[in-house]
């Protein structure tokens, strides 16, 4: 039973599309972080709310040149037609993300795709999404702990901040997980171009969840104590772990796809072995 389930996952999984999507979703993972800082820096700044906490955040708590690149984009106060341009063209470009997921859920689901400008107009709808999640598990679980022991510092919060420290360690992980779970199912369920029932996305929603909360985990506990990465490749060293991380949620987004599929699959094709059995 279970050398029979992985051989299908497997097979599912080592399709063309399905080798290629990870590398492709990390690489526009990435890059939607820019265009998206650059639009909370402008809405930030027209609330008159004070940046520099941020910066700050950004600075003492995220790999140097990590932090330096993406300060640049979060420090934008002001849309010029410039910078509009370029967060179009950038969330333009970010869409072919989604909408590969799109594709290839079509693909090993074995449904007939819609029109390019249906599933375009999807895909961009589909971006906000999974930035969302994106900067969730950056935030929240990949530097949370860092970011709560910075903020703790301020006077307003001296006197409760082990309080505090000990609330946050204690439901990070529950409420991430039960976060996770509902947007991923969700985002599975929305990918396909077929009303597919959700029911079918919970094993690989579930894989994904417990996958991205062990492997942020990991990456999480190695920046907060072991961030000095020079030794193996000097100023790059942050940007290099953290493409690493982002390339690994991207895989096991993908291997989720695949479990989802099988299920889905598997389901079809009994419905239908029934069905001629009935008949005959």
């Amino acid at each position: 039973m279970v050398k029979s389930y992985s051989k299908r996952v497997f097979e599912l999984i080592t399709k063309p599309e399905m080798k290629i999507l990870p590398g492709h979703l990390a690489f526009f993972l990435i890059l939607s972080v820019f265009p998206l800082l650059t639009l909370i820096g402008y809405i930030i700044s027209n609330l008159t709310m004070s940046i520099v906490p941020s910066t700050a955040i950004l600075e003492k708590f995220i790999p140097g040149n990590v932090s330096n690149i993406l300060i640049s984009f979060l420090s934008e106060s002001h849309l010029t037609e410039n910078i509009t341009l370029v967060m179009i063209i950038g969330f333009a470009l970010v869409s072919n993300g989604t909408y590969s997921i799109i594709t290839v859920s079509d693909e090993v689901f074995g449904i007939k795709s819609k029109s390019e400008i249906k599933k375009r107009i999807k895909s961009i709808l589909m971006i906000f999404i999974f930035m969302f999640l994106f900067l969730f598990v950056l935030v929240v679980l990949a530097y949370g702990s860092n970011i709560v022991k910075y903020v703790t510092v301020f006077s307003v919060f001296s006197s409760i901040s082990d309080q505090i420290s000990f609330v946050y360690q204690l439901i990070r992980w529950p409420i991430a997980f039960i976060i996770l779970f509902g947007i991923l199912k969700f985002f599975y369920t929305i990918s396909p171009d077929e009303n597919i029932p959700s029911k079918y996305m919970n094993k690989g929603s579930l894989f994904t969840t417990v996958g991205w909360i062990i492997t942020t985990f990991i990456y999480s506990f190695y920046v907060s104590h072991f961030a000095d990465y020079t030794l193996f490749y000097g100023g790059l060293s942050g940007i290099i772990v953290m493409m690493v991380w982002v390339y690994m949620l991207s895989f096991i987004f993908v291997m989720g796809i695949a479990i989802n599929a099988d299920e889905y699959l598997d389901h079809k094709y009994a419905n239908k072995n029934k069905k001629k059995v009935k008949d005959i």
